[in-house]
């Protein structure tokens, strides 16, 4: 399971899913789909457009990944995530298979989202990829349309130490003849998308050049607004397709996206005086805007809790933390995360003061202990330390 284990659970081929694609009689050639990639906020853009497209009456499959608390978080119809029998059942099923295939956790869970979505006749499903693109299992569908959010630096093990190398990756979710929308215009990965959409003869749309109004929505951190606007282009662009989406649509989905999909962890509030929020950015790209959001807050005093994965590069997201900031370092509980004591050292050459603890929950609750009305505490850093909270 790459989100737990790391890199050493990352497959370069899709040689596996083809073979179990195949096995379960190409589930994902029997519903429409669309496909989403990006280094930030395609979860986010993911969950909007399930919300609208619910919003018109449509059976609307959602595929993404990681879970915050429950597997069954990944796989949902309507917002309603499968059933725990439908799960058992594919694994006894096709035990035999999967175990001769060596198939890995996420490829076997592509497998079972695609057929669940062919089973119960989705009308169309958002497809979020897993990691990078051009070699996610999720790439073997042939969507109505394609698109990346952004390109940051992040999972470089995997995909690649430069923009320009990450890009490639994602930009390996672009097919022959399938539109394709970009969501925020970087000058460092322009050539790399306009060549590949070129060469596969899709049409490419930016939706930070082409959308200029900023529709509400209840997802409230400041960055969502970059993925409200991919939002509104997809949508547009399937539109002209032929799926009936009314401005209506667009307008409630974007502002019921939580009661239509059960999104958590994106700028959430979970409790008020003092204010608790968690956030799960996790990189520098994601990091910059959430920090930046938390200096706009008012309040006495900051506190966070702060745990990370062992891969993670400490000296580009620790300087992006305020200083004045009081820390609580944490262990998220998988075997991939980063000794509270080590990250504590780490951020003490950054200037951020803070203590050790044993785990999220009891950084948790020292952070409660020591904060006033007027302060406000903030848990992230990463998805899993998120996870335990709420």
């Amino acid at each position: 399971m790459y989100q737990r284990q790391g890199k050493t659970a990352f497959k370069k081929n899709l040689t596996n899913i083809l073979a179990l694609s195949e096995y379960l009689g190409n589930p994902e050639k029997q519903f429409k789909s669309i496909h989403v990639a990006g280094t930030n906020g395609k979860g986010s853009t993911s969950h909007m457009l399930a919300s609208i497209l619910q919003e018109q009456g449509y059976k609307v499959g959602l595929y993404t990944s990681p879970h915050l608390k429950d597997f069954t978080e990944r796989i949902r119809i309507n917002g309603n995530p499968i059933r725990k029998n439908c799960i058992t059942n594919f694994i006894k099923r096709n035990k035999e298979f999967l175990e001769k295939q060596k198939l890995s956790f996420f490829e076997m869970t592509v497998g079972l989202a695609f057929e669940y979505f062919a089973k119960q006749k989705v009308d169309i499903a958002i497809i979020e990829v897993g990691l990078g693109g051009r070699l996610d299992s999720t790439n073997i569908i042939t969507p109505i349309i394609s698109v990346i959010t952004n390109i940051g630096l992040d999972h470089t093990q995997m995909l690649g130490n430069t923009l320009e190398e990450i890009a490639f990756e994602k930009a390996g979710i672009i097919k022959k003849n399938i539109p394709i929308i970009i969501g925020e215009k970087q000058k460092e990965t322009t050539n790399v998308f306009e060549n590949t959409a070129t060469k596969n003869s899709s049409t490419l749309y930016y939706a930070s050049e082409n959308i200029k109004e900023i529709l509400k929505s209840d997802l409230i951190g400041s960055y969502q607004k970059y993925n409200i606007k991919t939002t509104i282009q997809t949508i547009e662009v399937i539109s002209e397709l032929g799926l009936k989406v009314t401005k209506e649509n667009i307008k409630n989905g974007l502002l019921n996206v939580v009661k239509n999909t059960n999104l958590k962890g994106r700028w959430q509030i979970l409790q008020e005086k003092p204010r608790v929020i968690c956030d799960t950015a996790h990189n520098k790209e994601g990091l910059t805007y959430v920090l930046e959001q938390l200096r706009n807050e008012n309040y006495r005093k900051l506190h966070i809790v702060l745990g990370v994965v062992n891969d993670k590069d400490l000296d580009i997201i620790l300087p992006l933390f305020p200083k004045k900031a009081l820390f609580y370092f944490c262990k998220p509980d998988i075997p991939r995360g980063m000794s509270a004591k080590l990250l504590k050292e780490k951020a003490n050459k950054f200037n951020l003061v803070g203590e050790e603890y044993s785990s999220v929950n009891q950084a948790y609750k020292m952070s409660l202990d020591a904060v006033k009305t007027q302060d406000i505490i903030y848990i992230g850093g990463s998805t899993f330390v998120v996870a335990e909270i709420i």
